[in-house]
C-alpha cells in the first residue's frame, strides 16, 4: 500500500468514521442501517435443542414441537397447535434442525411465487429470479439490475402478513432503491397499512444464532 493511499485511509477515518463496505451495483436492502440494527437488537430465542416440548413458531402462530422417533423418511408437519417431527433413532442436532429449515423452505416456497404473481402487475415491476437464505440482519434484500430478490428464512416464522410485505416492499426498491419520500409514497400506495405490518414483524421474536 503507498504513502498516499494509507494518508488518505487514516484521513477518512478520522473524519467519517470506519470505513463501510461499499455495496455491490443495484443492491437493495429491507430498512438498510436502521433495519439491520433493529435485527441485532432484537429479542432472540434461546438456542433450539430440537427437543419434544419447545416452542416453534410457524406463520406467527406459536406451536409446540413432538418429536417421534422411527424409521422411514424424515419428515415435518403441523397438526393444530403441534409442529410433529419425524426422524430416525440416530438423527442429532444438527439433522434435525436441517430438517426444520429445509421444511420452512418448503412452506416460503409454496406461498412466494402467488405473491409475487399477484403483486407485478401492481407495481410493475418483474422479479426474474428469487432464493431464500438465512440473513443475520436484512429481511429482504434485491438487486435493481437484474430483478433478483432475496428472502430471510425467518420469514417463514412470521404472520404471512409480513411476508407479504417484504415482497412488496423488495418489489417496491425495484422502482426505487433508496428509503425516501418517494419510496414511502410507493408503499403508501400499494399497501397502506405497511407500518403496521412492518412493527408486527420487528417485534416477534428471532431465532437464537451464532455466525463465523
Amino acid at each position: 500500500m503507498s504513502a498516499l493511499l494509507r494518508e488518505l485511509i487514516h484521513v477518512l477515518r478520522t473524519r467519517e468514521g470506519p470505513v463501510r463496505e461499499i455495496p455491490r451495483p443495484g443492491a437493495c436492502c429491507v430498512e438498510r442501517d436502521g433495519q439491520r440494527q433493529q435485527l441485532q437488537d432484537a429479542v432472540r430465542q434461546s438456542p433450539r435443542e430440537m427437543v419434544t416440548g419447545e416452542s416453534h413458531y410457524v406463520w406467527g402462530v406459536r406451536c409446540r414441537l413432538k418429536v417421534i422417533k422411527r424409521p422411514g423418511r424424515a419428515h415435518v408437519e403441523v397438526d393444530g397447535d403441534r409442529l410433529l417431527m419425524y426422524v430416525p433413532e440416530d438423527a442429532d442436532l444438527d439433522a434435525r434442525t436441517k430438517l426444520l429449515q429445509d421444511w420452512q423452505r418448503k412452506q416460503l416456497r409454496v406461498r412466494i411465487p402467488a405473491l409475487i404473481t399477484r403483486w407485478e402487475p401492481i407495481i410493475e415491476r418483474s422479479v426474474t429470479r428469487w432464493s431464500i437464505r438465512r440473513m443475520k440482519t436484512k429481511w429482504g434484500s434485491c438487486n435493481r439490475e437484474t430483478g433478483h430478490v432475496w428472502f430471510n428464512l425467518e420469514l417463514a416464522k412470521k404472520h404471512s402478513r409480513c411476508l407479504e410485505y417484504i415482497v412488496v416492499h423488495e418489489m417496491a426498491h425495484l422502482r426505487e432503491r433508496s428509503h425516501n419520500d418517494r419510496f414511502s409514497a410507493l408503499m403508501d400506495r400499494f399497501m397502506p397499512d405497511w407500518r403496521s405490518r412492518r412493527d408486527e414483524l420487528n417485534a416477534s421474536p428471532l431465532a437464537h444464532e451464532e455466525w463465523d
